[in-house]
């Protein structure tokens, strides 16, 4: 929840657009992991959901990540998924659901909302956002209007989103 009095400017954004089921993004949670820490509250880091079609357990990866975030636990649930993308591989939702009762969530709460599809409509708007932008695969970066594609090399992100970061934090202090 941001504060959005006078006195406080809001963070600015990172979007993060992410496939539960995709290795690169397990790659990328160092980063995301560096990112919240460095920045804490004075960056918004919003993960966005990008299913692929390949991953055919992507979606309903997406929905679960929803549900979480529905539950206050919606980070620790996404590292918890990301960290085992072969179990994910080979399980599908019912490891979704273990992942959640692992977590101290409600498991019967996500097995409904996977089945009644709750979280459908934020999935497919993050999906639709996401291509109308121009994201092709999985992990891409938005900040500050800059598009940082992910998916080919995690190699120096970090340290690019940084220093969009840092110019957008001091153009607010002005």
């Amino acid at each position: 929840m941001s504060d959005s009095s006078p006195d406080r400017p809001t963070a600015p954004v990172l979007d993060v657009w992410c496939e539960l089921q995709c290795p690169d993004c397990r790659s990328a949670l160092d980063d995301l992991r560096a990112l919240r820490a460095r920045y804490g509250d004075r960056l918004e880091l919003r993960l966005r959901h990008f299913p692929l079609e390949k991953h055919r357990h992507a979606f309903a990866a997406a929905q679960a990540a929803e549900e979480a975030w529905a539950q206050g636990r919606g980070w620790p649930y996404v590292e918890a998924v990301l960290e085992r993308v072969e179990e994910l591989d080979r399980a599908g939702e019912p490891f979704l659901v273990e992942v959640a009762r692992e977590l101290g969530l409600d498991a019967e709460e996500f097995d409904t909302a996977l089945i009644d599809g709750r979280h459908i409509l934020i999935v497919d708007a993050d999906q639709a956002e996401g291509k109308a932008i121009g994201v092709t695969g999985t992990p891409t970066y938005v900040i500050g209007g800059e598009r940082l594609d992910g998916g080919k090399s995690q190699e120096g992100l970090r340290e690019r989103v940084e220093e969009i970061a840092d110019r957008l934090l001091a153009e607010q202090r002005g």
